[in-house]
């Protein structure tokens, strides 16, 4: 039977633009019919959407809770290591309902800190019956690193500097034995059979090539042509990252990357802040897909990417909160704005116009994260919308304003009513439909005031290990 949504308002897509008065129909979720509504609706007035797409996160708790404040990434990604989850289906679904909330249908989750309580694929297997139960789609890939686990390169100079008791503390925590390329990819096609189905997509999670061997990384661009599986990795977030591959890469790490066949329509690269205007060259050429996280950007002091240029030369654009949206409470439409304002055109020149973009941000975050279709609301398209308050988006109504326009002056999550996913409402009345979130959030808060404990080591040592942190990437990596 055919569920009915009537707006007052629907975005169909770039091409189609806004639709009034008009009613969805969806079943077996497909988009059946959208019609002229018989009369204007009643209040509340809507505005469905698509629905959005967090192409870039990590699933894991707000890190300015444990300290991890006002510092770049290097240091950001040891001290926010107090973070781990204490259960990595609450950790996950807490993750998962807010980024639902904020009316998102599908994320990526780059699975970069396993709680090691379970095996890695009881844990994959976890994190699929979170995303099952809060109703979201998901890409899964479980990162891998085989190298450099302090900083880029030699980290003897770093825990020498340490006590030995504190050294001991940080290498238990981060210097630990890495998995074989064979074993990872095993693994993956292992976690795949477990939890790969119509809303999950599993993929290589390489954590980034200063993290990871040339081999490993061969091992992946091999067998992801060969069987298609998607890749998902960082790339040149930092200024400390950009100076390692210039170093170790100095025919171009991109260009590197394109050689061995990573670069292709089947990966999508975080960040790219720091590419150069020819490495955006080979990464449109390849098909590849660019993720910008403006606001995680911002806080670990990165930089901005250059987004504009990117879309300019082709490079398809997506956009992910990273765990670490403006106010650490992952409104995605917020990041979407921001993206907007940065990067959407300078006096009167526009880099894309706002219909243009909110389509080419869900598409591209679509197919990163294995989505099906383009994200346009029309009859066979997946039903994947949301429906926003029109009455407090247009507040004052004193004309006829374009609520897409509206939308990207002064929306947020706050006006998210409902959530629909493959048919399945997620979100009604802004409440997750599937978990009780408030009551997750409350256990999981017990829970990392208790497993904070065991970070003792951590936090003893963290004076001298972040001035030893900041004097070898000032010294090493060329940027003091």
């Amino acid at each position: 039977m055919a569920t009915e949504v009537t707006a007052n308002a629907l975005f169909a897509g770039p091409d189609r633009g806004i639709l009034h008065n008009v009613v969805l129909r969806h079943e077996a979720g497909i988009i059946t019919s959208i019609e002229p509504a018989a009369a204007a609706s009643p209040a509340p007035r809507s505005f469905v959407i698509p629905a959005f797409v967090n192409a870039h996160d990590h699933a894991r708790p707000t890190a300015s809770s444990f300290g991890a404040v006002d510092m770049p990434l290097e240091s950001w990604i040891l001290r926010s290591a107090m973070g781990t989850p204490p259960d990595a289906y609450l950790a996950a679904a807490s993750a998962m309902a807010r980024s639902a909330r904020a009316g998102c249908g599908a994320m990526m989750i780059h699975y970069t800190r396993p709680s090691d309580k379970l095996p890695l694929v009881a844990e994959a297997k976890e994190i699929a019956r979170a995303a099952g139960d809060v109703g979201i789609r998901i890409a899964f890939a479980l990162a891998v690193r085989d190298r450099n686990p302090v900083v880029y390169g030699d980290g003897e100079p770093v825990l020498s500097a340490l006590s030995a008791e504190d050294r001991g503390s940080i290498e238990q925590l981060f210097v630990r034995p890495a998995m074989s390329p064979r074993d990872y990819i095993e693994l993956t096609e292992t976690i795949a059979s477990e939890i790969s189905g119509p809303t999950i997509d599993v993929q290589f999670g390489p954590a980034g090539v200063q993290w990871c061997s040339r081999q490993l990384l061969e091992a992946i661009a091999e067998n992801s042509a060969r069987t298609g599986r998607r890749v998902h990795m960082h790339l040149l977030e930092t200024i400390y990252q950009r100076a390692w591959a210039d170093q170790n890469f100095p025919d171009g790490v991109v260009r590197w990357l394109r050689d061995i066949g990573l670069l292709s329509p089947r990966l999508t690269l975080a960040h790219g802040i720091h590419a150069r205007p020819d490495e955006l060259e080979m990464i449109a050429a390849s098909g590849a897909r660019l993720v910008t996280n403006f606001s995680s950007n911002l806080h670990l002091h990165s930089g901005l990417a250059p987004i504009a240029a990117a879309h300019r030369c082709g490079c398809a654009i997506a956009v992910g909160v990273d765990g670490l949206a403006l106010d650490e409470d992952d409104d995605v439409i917020r990041e979407m704005r921001l993206v907007q304002l940065a990067h959407g055109g300078l006096g009167f020149k526009r880099t894309w116009t706002r219909p243009e973009f909110l389509g080419l941000a869900i598409r591209n975050g679509r197919a990163a994260t294995g989505a099906p279709g383009p994200g346009e609301l029309a009859p066979g398209a997946a039903a994947d919308f949301v429906v926003l308050d029109l009455d407090r988006l247009d507040r004052d109504a004193f004309l006829d304003v374009d609520p897409l326009q509206l939308l990207f002056a002064r929306g947020n999550a706050a006006l998210v009513r409902d959530v629909v996913v493959d048919g399945r409402t997620i979100v009604r009345e802004g409440k997750v439909v599937g978990v009780d979130l408030p009551a997750i959030e409350r256990e999981l808060r017990g829970m990392y005031r208790e497993g904070v404990k065991q970070f003792g080591g951590l936090q003893r040592a963290w004076g001298p290990l972040e001035g030893a942190l900041s004097g070898w990437f000032e010294g090493q990596m060329g940027c003091g």
